[in-house]
């Protein structure tokens, strides 16, 4: 019973018993017993949310987010040109990095997307890349890439996902130093529903040559 109801019952009861007393005065002088105050139960310790309250209302109390920033988060290091450096944040700071394009159709629309990054020396190709292209792309059709109008070379998908289809591409030196050398790139996809038409894609080469040496060659495992 809360203190408050007790100082009321209280009184009340002195208010009653008191015209009792008076005709009662010559009894024995026994006294009343005491009536001992009742356990109160402990609140429960909670952080002050009435999470009980706020789920029979609907309501929900929300829930912590991670930080966006944080451990395994992608950002841009810096930019070089048409190019940016992309890494992944670790926890030792030492962040792998490529080098990556969004590359348009011309009309303001992004098609694919391009990394690459620099391998280990001492092995058959210098340098690794990622293309993803579209999920409608036709897959048989492959990839075909060419600089400058250059040597064109064709080139696999690997495997689709939910964001698009995936290749996975290995340069030679000499074809690194072409992209060097280069003003552009030409890839040429062909769509599921028109198979019958290429679509090229320029991928600029403006600031390639800084952004690819930013990243240096990794040490072999």
């Amino acid at each position: 019973m809360p203190e408050y109801w007790k100082i009321i019952a209280l009184t009340a009861a002195i208010a009653v018993a008191g015209p009792a007393a008076a005709q009662q005065a010559d009894t024995a002088d026994e006294p009343a017993p005491v009536e001992e105050p009742a356990e109160t139960e402990a609140p429960a310790d909670t952080d002050g949310t009435d999470t009980t309250a706020a789920d029979a209302l609907g309501l929900s109390t929300g829930e912590e987010v991670p930080d966006e920033g944080g451990l395994g988060a992608t950002y841009i290091r810096e930019e070089h040109g048409d190019w940016s450096v992309r890494c992944v944040r670790t926890e030792g700071g030492d962040d792998p990095c490529q080098l990556y394009q969004l590359i348009g159709d011309g009309a303001g629309n992004s098609v694919a997307e391009m990394s690459i990054f620099p391998l280990p020396a001492g092995q058959n190709v210098a340098a690794g890349a990622t293309i993803i292209t579209p999920l409608e792309t036709l897959l048989t059709q492959q990839i075909t890439l060419t600089v400058d109008g250059g040597a064109v070379k064709r080139y696999p998908f690997t495997f689709c996902a939910v964001n698009g289809c995936f290749a996975r591409l290995g340069f030679t030196s000499a074809e690194v130093a072409a992209f060097k050398r280069g003003a552009k790139a030409t890839m040429i996809i062909v769509p599921a529903a028109a198979p019958d038409q290429r679509i090229p894609l320029t991928v600029s080469l403006t600031g390639f040559t800084a952004g690819y040496d930013s990243l240096g060659t990794p040490a072999a495992e």
